[in-house]
């Protein structure tokens, strides 16, 4: 990778589920030469997650600086965001323009209707696949799976998933040894294997 930093932009709305956002940025945020975060939504200033905190986004849309790479989470803030034009016109246009796309969780469903996933793998939280799958005809969804790297897309499977996938992306720009002393300082057990996923069975899936 470059010697500068890539810009993340991490996508805030009404209904963001937590965890979807703060696990990434937590391994994120502990790689400042890797990644300089900045928070973007609809509009700027609060935004209430889906378990009640406001957070606040620093930028809206128009205002964002160009980002080399987006974390869009899920929540069910989505179910209408998939419906706003304004933002998947923005999320498109950025996309493109971007080296790295990752989601978590229905996250999938905002890139998928924003035409960045189509011909590509791709999958999401299990308990809502069949809605997700809804809202991308031409992406290859697979049912079983922790996280998908496909390059300058990457998707994750629910909440907790996007954890998994952070360290997997650091891994694969700075390498293993890194990614394994981030998973450390977060005293948080990598799961490395992104087949290993259990909840697809749970959810009848696999």
């Amino acid at each position: 990778m470059n010697d500068a930093p890539l810009r993340l932009a991490a996508v805030l709305f009404e209904g963001f589920e937590t965890l979807d956002v703060f696990g990434p940025l937590q391994i994120f945020g502990n790689a400042p030469d890797v990644f300089e975060i900045f928070t973007v939504a609809p509009a700027s200033g609060p935004v209430r997650s889906r378990q009640g905190q406001q957070v606040v986004a620093e930028y809206d849309l128009h205002g964002c600086p160009e980002p080399d790479a987006l974390l869009v989470p899920g929540g069910w803030g989505t179910r209408e965001l998939v419906d706003d034009a304004r933002f998947i016109d923005w999320l498109a246009a950025r996309g493109r323009d971007a080296s790295l796309t990752m989601s978590v969780c229905t996250g999938a469903a905002l890139i998928a209707r924003a035409g960045l996933l189509d011909g590509r793998r791709a999958t999401t939280n299990k308990l809502a696949f069949d809605w997700v799958r809804s809202q991308g005809p031409e992406v290859e969804w697979q049912t079983h799976a922790r996280w998908i790297d496909e390059g300058e897309v990457v998707t994750s499977a629910g909440v907790s998933a996007g954890i998994d996938m952070a360290l997997g992306v650091i891994a694969r720009l700075v390498g293993e040894d890194r990614a394994r002393l981030l998973a450390d300082l977060a005293e948080y057990e990598w799961n490395r294997n992104p087949d290993h996923d259990r909840f697809a069975t749970a959810a009848g899936l696999a």
